[in-house]
């Protein structure tokens, strides 16, 4: 595999083979993924084939091996050209995302607090495998009402307010969703999970800005040094990795018949107007919209927290997902073309004026919400023109360790007491659970930020430091 440096943030993978794009790489040498070690570049090779892609196999910072599509990939193809659509290009956590709430305190006025505000979190927020979630659903026929009205349905049921859905993403719901293109053992899977954390990297963050990059952005956007805000990172629990693992068996069987061939079955995909795609892209939104509600319904559960334990409220300033395919309008060759934006571990990140970026933030551009992980800091972005990835961006860290690898060497007792020294209050539910998050187990978040920043990806505009995490 022949690597270019074209800039010290951009690397490109020259098309070769059954390649029908090069592959663009998005990091600095530090950042570069071991060709030998890691086969996410590999990956990025493998997404270039893919029927009806356009551009360029994109890999975004914190690209890492994933299924089939890397974690941090992004591609786009044409829907007018037979182009794809490919579970492996979304993931297993459909619709996996961040939001981020701000309060009205700073971090001195919560310190005499922060112990007890993490302590009724450790309780009020449902998290580990299997965990039942804070909103008990009676039955199917309200879960589907979930997954066709996501974040809006649940703020009409009173979960939250109508403030909430300008700042989501599509405003909460992803249109054309249909709860009858989701299996039957999905539906099971989704009825009681609403409402909860997961486990794995999601978590329940509070945490305080520790510095301002762009001081108009963030004073729009409702941050300055010290500000207390709360970071949840969640997606669509079993109910999402059902519908994925369905939609790859089902497109697996069904490439023959339309002549695709892949260099990984991992890769399973069909046309995005084919029944198979569109069944998958219904089912998706379905569970875009579980994952919405789910983050509403915690951030419900934290407000009252924060009511009860300080006296003070939580405003939402922005959620954003970074596992979806979305149709999208692009140039492409100096026409304006109908794609498929496959978004893996990948935050969309658009620019100021966009028509979907809320009224109150037209100027600034989207807020771009990168979490880093328990232990180092996450930062809010905003999107810039010209980005040259159907404007996207890193959503994360980064893993440079398996799960297990991580947990092997690492005392989870000692991982917890050296954070609480460090200042930083965790209540997670399992030992093992802890140590296979600990922060060594990422990349550098303040240098995927910096590529991402001068990549021309997105603007930094603050960096956030963790006071107490919740985690499963």
């Amino acid at each position: 595999m022949k690597i270019i440096e074209e800039t010290p943030y951009r690397f490109r993978i020259d098309q070769e083979g059954a390649m029908r794009v090069p592959g663009i790489v998005f990091a600095s040498k530090s950042l570069l993924p071991d060709e030998h070690g890691d086969m996410a570049l590999q990956q990025v090779a493998n997404v270039a084939t893919l029927p009806g892609i356009v551009r360029a196999s994109y890999a975004m910072p914190d690209v890492h091996w994933g299924y089939g599509f890397p974690i941090g990939g992004v591609a786009a193809t044409d829907i007018n050209a037979d182009g794809v659509v490919s579970p492996g290009g979304v993931g297993f956590d459909i619709s996996c995302g961040v939001r981020l709430l701000v309060s009205d305190l700073d971090r001195e006025r919560l310190q005499p607090r922060i112990r007890a505000v993490m302590d009724r979190l450790d309780v009020a927020i449902p998290r580990g495998v299997g965990t039942k979630g804070v909103w008990r659903l009676p039955d199917r026929s309200v879960l589907e009402q979930v997954l066709t009205g996501g974040a809006r349905y649940a703020v009409e049921q009173g979960h939250g307010v109508a403030r909430d859905l300008q700042r989501c993403e599509d405003g909460g719901v992803l249109e054309g969703a249909d709860a009858a293109a989701v299996s039957d053992r999905a539906i099971e899977r989704g009825l009681g999970q609403i409402g909860s954390l997961g486990s794995g990297n999601h978590f329940l963050e509070v945490q305080a800005v520790d510095r301002v990059y762009d001081t108009a952005a963030a004073t729009q956007m409702g941050l300055s040094e010290g500000t207390v805000c709360v970071m949840i990172h969640t997606g669509s629990r079993g109910l999402g990795h059902q519908i994925c693992t369905d939609h790859v068996h089902q497109m697996g069987q069904a490439m023959s018949r339309y002549g695709i061939q892949v260099p990984d079955r991992q890769l399973a995909c069909v046309p995005v107007r084919s029944p198979e795609g569109q069944a998958y892209l219904a089912a998706m939104a379905a569970a875009a919209n579980y994952g919405r509600a789910n983050r509403q319904l915690l951030t419900e559960a934290t407000r009252r927290v924060f009511e009860q334990q300080t006296g003070t409220s939580l405003d939402l300033l922005y959620d954003v997902s970074h596992n979806l395919a979305k149709i999208e309008t692009h140039p492409v060759d100096g026409q304006t073309r109908t794609v498929c934006v496959h978004r893996k571990g990948a935050t969309r990140s658009l620019p100021p004026h966009h028509p979907d970026v809320p009224a109150e933030l037209a100027a600034v551009g989207q807020p771009v919400l990168i979490p880093g992980t328990m232990g180092t800091a996450s930062y809010v972005l905003a999107g810039v023109p010209g980005n040259p990835a159907f404007f996207s961006t890193a959503h994360g860290a980064g893993r440079v360790q398996s799960r297990h690898q991580a947990a092997r060497h690492t005392n989870a007792d000692a991982l917890s007491r050296g954070l609480e020294e460090a200042g930083i209050l965790v209540r997670g539910k399992s030992r093992r659970g802890l140590a296979e998050e600990k922060p060594e187990a990422y990349k550098d978040i303040d240098a995927v930020i910096e590529t991402s920043h001068q990549a021309g990806l997105a603007r930094k505009v603050a960096r956030l430091i963790p006071l107490g995490v919740v985690k499963g």
